[in-house]
């Protein structure tokens, strides 16, 4: 073993997946930001990260990302935002990081963001640097708009660029099918393309709910995002024989709501083989958060 490298323990967090149950895009700021308004809700389904404390303020991350240069990595960039904070500057604060990476990029599912929120949550714990959500939050903001709503690890009512969360444990946490089309969705394309929908009505949460138990919801990007790639529309298509099918984010993945794991098994056993599918269970609280702090 590295001198350099404790003996400690691995520590194993999950990085968990997140949908965007409906997403309205409501105006458009002078900065270029676009004012949303969306429910999040995890995932009992993700990646893994695994992290080991070293003394030396050294970071590895196994395996390589191919195309992706080290410190350009947001898992890196996640561990040195800690690693440059007042709190961890006498501390020799590194780490060996281990990444078994299940989500797809591009997808809508927020794995990048979640890894980021994980390695924050995990080194935070780890390194002792006792930083509160808030402040991991405001940290990880500067790195994506997505990363607060995983640090603070509760399903929400997120609006403005996403930052204003209100949470929702009373939130049906029901089984979902999603299906990965072979497409890599750009947000900045969607974003800037002259035919998003930017002016959807201003709702209130509780106005959002309701519509979100009679499976009402939409998504704003999903046009779009079916446009620019053909492939999302013809998933979309494809599951809407089972139901009422929704993108996630600004895709590619899709989605749909399902009464049970069984139901779940049968519409997936329905699918072509070639098209990447995963079931799982929408859960309130990140499993990070479980295995961080507990269930409560």
């Amino acid at each position: 073993m590295d001198k350099n490298t404790s003996s400690s323990a691995w520590l194993t967090v999950p990085a968990p997946a997140k949908l965007n149950l409906m997403l309205h895009i409501t105006g458009q700021r002078t900065d270029g930001y676009h004012e949303l308004q969306t429910i999040f809700q995890f995932l009992d389904y993700g990646d893994q990260l695994s992290f080991q404390v070293r003394h030396d303020n050294e970071l590895t991350l196994t395996p390589e990302i191919a195309g992706v240069n080290f410190e350009d990595n947001l898992i890196i960039k996640a561990a040195r935002s800690l690693q440059n904070h007042p709190r961890a500057l006498n501390k020799s604060c590194g780490a060996n990081i281990e990444l078994k990476k299940i989500l797809p990029m591009g997808g809508g599912l927020g794995g990048g963001s979640s890894d980021a929120a994980t390695t924050m949550l995990a080194l935070n714990t780890l390194w002792q640097l006792e930083l509160t959500l808030d402040e991991l939050a405001d940290l990880g903001v500067i790195l994506g708009a997505d990363i607060p709503v995983f640090i603070k690890g509760q399903a929400c009512w997120a609006e403005g660029v996403g930052e204003k969360m209100t949470p929702l444990p009373d939130l049906a946490e029901n089984w979902f099918l999603v299906a990965c089309p072979n497409a890599h969705s750009n947000t900045k394309e969607i974003f800037s393309h002259k035919e998003l929908t930017r002016d959807s009505e201003i709702i209130n949460m509780r106005h959002a709910l309701e519509g979100q138990a009679a499976n009402e919801g939409r998504n704003d990007c999903q046009l779009v995002a079916s446009k620019l790639n053909p492939e999302i529309g013809k998933t979309l298509n494809l599951l809407n024989k089972f139901g009422s099918a929704k993108m996630t984010g600004t895709g590619a993945c899709v989605f749909l709501s399902v009464a049970s794991e069984n139901k779940a098994t049968q519409v997936a056993s329905k699918l072509p083989a070639e098209l990447n599918a995963f079931i799982a269970k929408g859960t309130n609280l990140s499993s990070a958060h479980k295995v961080l702090f507990g269930s409560v």
